[in-house]
């Protein structure tokens, strides 16, 4: 080309979650049966949206004004709904001008990301939610910037090394939260987030909580939403129905602002989301229509506590199974619905391996781990043993060894299976040095 015109983010937009997809499927042409624990789709598993919600889309989709744009912001009678719903639970009031709407939470992370000036950061999780560390990293140009989740503390934010980033980073102009958090299912107490809304106020800058999970907790533990303990502090959380009801292919989410009066900055960079928002005139009308419909039945919280009573039988089952394997640390999941696994240093080494049967995969695995990460080296073998599809953590922007699995299996015996075979084949492994 005449000029590079490749962005200077190009590098940083990575994606494990679906890079493993076409590694999985050249191994299913080998004649291996996969299992998909790569990706969180409830429906992909085998989740089923009840009749009586398929019933409200179904009706709704007869009415004209579905096919018609929605504002920009979004619906006014939805996000008018939503506002109320938000204001019932306590916490900073908010009214439906603080309601963004987008196509999908990927479509807001995009934009919250895109609309800061380069030079300035936001400060995220590691291990991080790949959407959200790749978009920030990437519109920064720069490597992500993260402070350390604690997997012998549960997986809970390392605050020391959260304020002592922000302290000697000017740069850093805002903090991101996931809770529940994706990838660990860990579910934060309210003390936490506390101290990080005080960092923020400290330093004079914004939280970002993505809470697309919040609903979904379980083990006696309940998501504190962000509007709880805000305060006075600028603050944005995304939310949506893609997990909750489930619904992902409707692609629709927003974001609720807080306390954006009280910073003329923070406001205008508010405008700028909407404004950047406006150019493609607005996210899909549908999903909209239907979600206070949706929410106000009297059938869905019963809806949601089923679906997370069925996430606590399944962290259980999965915990106690993986909890006394020598050479790895698991938390129980209390919230969303992964499970992070992670290899105890050292105890990985470049030959380890396990029996692969298939001789074809075992030839195409033993090409595959050459000059990979220890822990995609294991990922890659338990792919070519077993046909189990997980994602390795470092592919969630750490250092950290181990894997991402999902709980989202329906048919109970394989679910089963799977958490089996994983406490066979890691020993198997770790054995193997």
């Amino acid at each position: 080309m005449r000029n590079n015109i490749v962005s200077l983010g190009a590098d940083e937009l990575k994606y494990e979650i679906r890079e493993i997809v076409a590694v999985a499927k050249e191994f299913g042409k080998l004649g291996l049966e996969i299992n998909w624990e790569n990706i969180g789709d409830p429906v992909q598993k085998g989740e089923k949206l009840p009749d009586w919600i398929k019933d409200i889309i179904i009706a709704t989709m007869k009415e004209d004004m579905t096919y018609a744009y929605s504002p920009t912001k979004g619906l006014d009678a939805t996000r008018e709904y939503l506002a109320q719903k938000a204001n019932r639970n306590g916490g900073v009031k908010i009214t439906k001008e603080d309601i963004i709407f987008f196509n999908g939470l990927g479509d807001a992370i995009s934009k919250v990301y895109g609309q800061l000036r380069k030079e300035y950061r936001v400060i995220g999780p590691s291990p991080a939610y790949s959407t959200h560390s790749s978009a920030e990293a990437s519109h920064a140009g720069s490597e992500y910037v993260s402070y350390r989740l604690d997997p012998k503390n549960l997986w809970y934010p390392d605050l020391n090394d959260l304020r002592m980033k922000v302290k000697y980073n000017p740069s850093i102009s805002g903090i991101l939260v996931i809770n529940p958090d994706n990838p660990t299912g860990a579910v934060y107490p309210k003390e936490v987030l506390q101290e990080i809304t005080a960092i923020a106020k400290e330093y004079d800058l914004f939280v970002v909580c993505d809470e697309i999970y919040i609903n979904l907790t379980y083990n006696g533990k309940k998501a504190v939403p962000l509007a709880d303990v805000i305060n006075g502090v600028c603050g944005i959380s995304m939310k949506g129905i893609s997990k909750e009801l489930p619904w992902p292919g409707a692609r629709c989410g927003w974001i609720e602002v807080y306390n954006a009066e009280k910073d003329p900055v923070f406001a205008k960079y508010i405008k700028s989301i909407v404004d950047d928002k406006m150019l493609e005139v607005c996210s899909t009308t549908l999903p909209q229509r239907v979600i206070p419909a949706i929410m106000s039945d009297a059938r869905y919280e019963a809806h949601i506590a089923g679906r997370s009573g069925m996430y606590e039988k399944r962290s259980r089952i999965a915990f106690d199974l993986l909890k006394d394997i020598d050479g790895i640390i698991v938390n129980r999941t209390n919230g969303a619905f992964y499970m992070t696994v992670m290899f105890r240093e050292d105890v990985l080494t470049p030959t380890q391996k396990l029996a692969v049967a298939n001789a074809k995969a075992r030839e195409k695995v033993e090409h595959l781990v050459k000059d990979v990460a220890l822990d995609k080296r294991f990922v890659y073998y338990l792919l070519a043993a077993t046909g189990i599809c997980v994602v390795p953590l470092t592919g969630f922007n750490c250092d950290l060894k181990g894997f991402r699995v999902t709980l989202l299996e329906s048919d109970d015996a394989k679910f089963e299976w799977i958490f089996k075979t994983l406490r066979e084949k890691i020993r198997e492994y770790l054995e193997s040095a």
